[in-house]
Formats: C-alpha cells, sequence, structure tokens
C-alpha cells in the first residue's frame, strides 16, 4: 500500500561562525525556490552549538543579511512555529538523549585519540581538506581488549564514535546528482557523534533535528555528500526516516577555490557595500565578485 505523500517541509540551517557569502546564498536561494515549488513549509534553523565559534555579531548579521538578499521562511527562532526551539544551543536535551540511546544499542563507545593523533595514524589520509580524517579504529572496543588496554570511561575527556560496518556500502539518490555510492570503513570512518568539550557534532545534531522537524528534503553543499551517507547510517540506528537529499554545486572563487567564511570580499555584507543589489547577484550565479568587480567562472 503506498503510503500519503508527506507535505514539503524544507530548511535553512546556517551557523553564525562568520559572514554568509555568496555560495550560502546560491544554496539557501535553491532551498527556498525548491519549498515554494512544492508549496511547502521553509524551516529557519540556527546551527550554533558551538560555543566557541559562534557569535552574537554574526547571528544579529545574518538575520540582516537574510532579509535583505530576499529569504523569507514560515518557522524559526524569530517567529516561532510547532517544532521550536529553532536554536540548536536550546536543543542539546535532545542530541544527549540520541546518544544516550545509541549507548544502549552498543552502537557507540568512547575514544581517547584526538584529530592529531588520528591524522598522525599510517592509516589515516593526510590529504589537506575539512572532512573528518579517517579513523583507524584505535579505541574500537575489541582493539582495546586485544592490546589489553581500558576502555576509557563515561567521565573520561574522551569523543564519542559511531562504529561503522567495515565494507558496508551505503547508497542513495541525490535529486541534484543523481546515484550515490560510499563504503564504509574505506570513505569514512568510525565518526565523532560527542565531543570531549560536551558539545554534540554536527552528524548527530542535524539528524536529530531534521527528523524532529518534519523536513522531507535536505538541500546543501555537495561538499557535504559524504556526511550524508553516515547520517543514513545515523537515521536508521536510531529508527527515523531519512528525508531527501539534494545537494548543490559549490561556488568558487576566481582561482577555483571554493567559497568559506574566510572570503570576507565575497560575503553578502561586503558585495552590498559595493553597492550590488541581490537582484545582479540572483541574474547570475556563476560569478565571483572580487575588489569590484564581476568576473565569470565555470560551474
Amino acid at each position: 500500500m503506498l503510503q500519503p505523500r508527506r507535505p514539503y517541509r524544507g530548511r535553512l540551517a546556517p551557523s553564525p561562525t562568520g559572514w554568509l557569502h555568496l555560495g550560502h546564498a546560491r544554496t539557501f536561494w535553491t532551498a527556498q525556490q525548491r519549498a515554494r515549488k512544492s508549496g511547502g513549509t521553509l524551516v529557519l534553523r540556527i546551527e550554533d552549538i558551538d560555543r566557541a565559534r559562534c557569535k552574537t555579531e554574526f547571528l544579529n548579521g545574518l538575520y540582516e543579511d537574510m532579509q535583505w538578499f530576499g529569504f523569507t521562511w514560515n518557522e524559526g527562532p524569530d517567529c516561532g512555529g510547532p517544532f521550536g526551539p529553532y536554536l540548536q544551543s536550546q536543543r542539546v536535551e535532545s542530541y544527549r538523549a540520541a546518544l544516550d540511546r545509541l549507548k544502549q544499542k552498543r552502537l557507540v563507545y568512547p575514544c581517547a585519540c584526538s584529530r592529531q593523533d588520528v591524522l598522525r595514524s599510517v592509516s589515516a589520509p593526510h590529504a589537506n581538506n575539512e572532512d573528518e580524517p579517517l579513523y583507524p579504529g584505535t579505541c574500537r572496543p575489541y582493539k582495546r581488549v586485544q592490546s589489553r588496554e581500558g576502555i576509557p570511561g563515561e567521565d573520561a575527556r574522551v569523543n564519542w564514535r559511531f562504529q561503522v560496518s567495515d565494507g558496508e556500502v551505503i547508497s542513495f539518490v541525490d535529486n541534484h546528482f543523481g546515484p550515490q555510492t560510499f563504503i564504509a570503513g574505506k570513505d569514512f570512518g568510525d565518526f565523532i557523534l560527542w565531543r570531549h568539550d560536551d558539545i554534540p557534532s554536527y552528524q548527530l545534531a542535524v539528524v536529530v533535528d531534521d527528523a524532529a522537524m518534519g523536513i522531507t528534503e535536505v538541500v546543501r553543499g555537495e561538499d557535504l555528500l559524504k556526511s550524508t551517507a553516515r547520517q543514513l547510517l545515523l537515521y536508521r540506528a536510531l529508527d527515523l526516516n531519512p528525508p531527501a537529499f539534494h545537494h548543490c554545486p559549490l561556488v568558487t572563487d576566481s582561482s577555483g577555490v571554493r567559497l568559506a567564511k574566510r572570503h570576507d570580499s565575497l560575503s553578502l555584507r561586503a558585495l552590498r557595500a559595493k553597492g550590488i543589489s541581490p537582484g545582479e547577484i540572483r541574474d547570475d550565479w556563476a560569478m565571483v565578485m572580487s575588489e569590484g568587480e564581476v568576473k565569470p567562472v565555470a560551474e
């Protein structure tokens, strides 16, 4: 029997760790357009759980920049809604409950390795990228037993990792890039769910939030395709229904480097200060704006 189709619910999920840039704008605009085309609801959720990096000035600027650009939403921190709160910093207990559930299922384990420990490992890739490095399994419980080392306790300063099944194939069909396949233990390893400084990871928080808020499609950048594979494992482990996914091509600067929040000259507020209107930007997404110039770049 066919299940009734759920009303479309999309989301914008910025993090106030810097100024929004042109890449954010294009991805968020795609999310807004897809929600409107489906006659659906668009949710604004602020991902502000990293207390050290999130700043009040960026949060205030986020609202200002998004409204200037032409974004509107149906639910969010400023207008409320049935699935609040819409600030991740106010939802930590729900992430903790999810972690506890995974502990009960013995799907996670405490890990005393630092990121540098992992990077120094012979098995870990040393490519200079922002993805979580492939974990070699040093603190996996069976390895601890084999080496007769004690397993870190709950009170120790540890990260909590989700243990993947090495060799498992995770496949999904992206609504933009088509069929995608990743192999656990090869493309990614056991990944962090809870940091040693008592902060839930991005992977855990977005899964819990997207499920709780009834999101039916996640629109985000293509740099998160591998994260989707990880998150599908979490949806399954937590007995949650995953949304559909639509990953957008990344916007790059004139040298082909992916835009990041360090590209201040390409932030929305910098473009506004140069007198460039939102309409001009939207009329041609395939552009790089630098020092007041508009330069076309290949997609």
